[in-house]
């Protein structure tokens, strides 16, 4: 079949190509901006890709085109394919019956720390010698890309509640074919397609309404709007937590003396000792206690997924380790909710409280972050950094001009709280000031 995509260097567009090509189907692809990993990624599987969007970018004689969400009516491919009667589809649902469908789908969501508790999860079975497929929307360090074709009869995919397409506003993750569901936590997020966090909570339940009764429903109750829905699940439920009743809990969680993160592990009252993890941060725990309760009910015994999961090196762009010079570290980290960026320097502080200063330098890139939603959210959490810098927003014309985050009003309620905090909007001022 041949089969072209449209947006096909975002994370999933571009591991559903790989996906397709390695099932033997010839793909050609489009987008507009193109850089790495995906280029490179895309590049070495030979996909020609061409930019920016026009008409003549889809072929005509082409069996199928994937219309990635970022793109809308009027752009020339999507009239092209509308004006041709061309077949069309969206990333999930071709995930789904081109490759999820007769396999057993383990879907990872929730607002925080789906990509590392993937990761986790597929390195974990992969490990135990189960060969599992995946699709990632990030690329681990344990694995050459974001994406996997393997003999097992596990798929692990990253379930994102973003919608699928301008012609399907539901969440992806409804098309991923569950039989086993992770939720970590709910909050607000994606203020472009959710208008409050009653809708945010309509969406995972209408994940929790495509697990199968024989299923098992993953799910953190430390997050209160995610346990008012868990009453819809008709499946089994575990539950995960840190420090209070669950079916898996974490205690004794903190930085272990020879580096990286320890806890101990109880299941159903059992007592699984002492675990360690390379990660650092209580939400890493957290992702890890997910992990492990989903690896079990694919086969993988706890003791043997406590001989694996400290070999767990994480996820490119999740508090990855760019460089160390002169006594400074500096990390890269993908937060973009103000949970994130607290838990993110909480880790750091915490995992390293007598290191020095630590600088956070902040640019709005996801579309919630460039908006005012969470605006005074941010300002509280940059209080575990000792300096604060804001970038200029990327692309703030995206945002309606009245709804658009104030780069310089959040500097000033970050200032406000006694912090060393200032405005630099481009990336060379920065680092010239750094």
């Amino acid at each position: 079949m041949k089969v072209h995509l449209s947006a096909i260097a975002g994370t999933a567009m571009a591991s559903l190509a790989g996906l397709l090509r390695e099932r033997g189907h010839q793909i050609t692809g489009s987008d507009q901006d193109i850089y790495p990993p995906m280029s490179t990624q895309l590049e070495e599987l030979g996909i020609p890709v061409r930019s920016p969007y026009a008409e003549g970018n889809v072929p005509a004689d082409a069996d199928l085109v994937v219309i990635g969400n970022a793109l809308s009516r009027g752009n020339p491919e999507v009239e092209a394919v509308l004006d041709r009667k061309q077949r069309m589809t969206s990333m999930p649902a071709l995930l789904a019956e081109e490759v999820i469908r007769g396999r057993t789908s383990l879907v990872v969501a929730g607002t925080h720390g789906k990509t590392t508790t993937t990761s986790m999860l597929a390195y974990l079975l992969e490990e135990a010698g189960l060969d599992p497929s995946f699709l990632i929307g990030g690329v681990p360090v344990d694995f050459a890309r974001s994406y996997r074709l393997g003999q097992g009869r596990h798929f692990v995919v990253e379930g994102d509640e973003y919608d699928c397409a301008f012609f399907d506003k539901r969440p992806k993750f409804i098309h991923y074919l569950p039989d086993v569901a992770v939720i970590g936590n709910l909050e607000y997020d994606h203020a472009d397609i959710y208008p409050d966090l009653a809708a945010v909570q309509t969406a995972f339940v209408r994940l929790l309404q495509v697990i199968p009764r024989r299923g098992l429903l993953v799910a953190g109750i430390e997050s209160a709007p995610l346990v008012a829905i868990l009453s819809r699940a008709l499946c089994r439920v575990e539950t995960f937590a840190l420090g209070q009743d669950a079916d898996w809990r974490g205690d004794e969680v903190g930085p272990h003396p020879d580096g990286g993160w320890r806890f101990r592990l109880r299941a159903e009252g059992r007592d699984l000792g002492e675990w360690r993890l390379q990660l650092a941060g209580e939400h890493n725990v957290r992702n890890a206690i997910a992990a492990i309760a989903v690896a079990r009910e694919a086969g993988v015994d706890p003791e043997r997924a406590r001989e694996i999961l400290p070999r767990f090196r994480g996820v490119k762009r999740r508090l990855e380790v760019k460089g160390r010079a002169r006594g400074v570290v500096v990390y890269d980290d993908f937060a973009h909710h103000p949970t994130a960026v607290r838990e993110t320097l909480h880790a750091l502080r915490t995992g390293a409280p007598a290191a020095g200063r630590l600088v956070a330098v902040f640019e709005p890139r996801s579309y919630t972050s460039r908006t005012r939603v969470f605006q005074d959210d941010f300002a509280r959490a940059f209080q575990g950094a000792d300096a604060v810098i804001v970038a200029a927003a990327h692309l703030p014309g995206k945002v309606p001009e009245g709804e658009r985050l104030s780069e310089t009003d959040l500097v000033a309620a970050i200032a406000g709280r006694g912090q060393d905090a200032r405005f630099i909007a481009r990336v060379d001022e920065i680092v010239a000031h750094l």
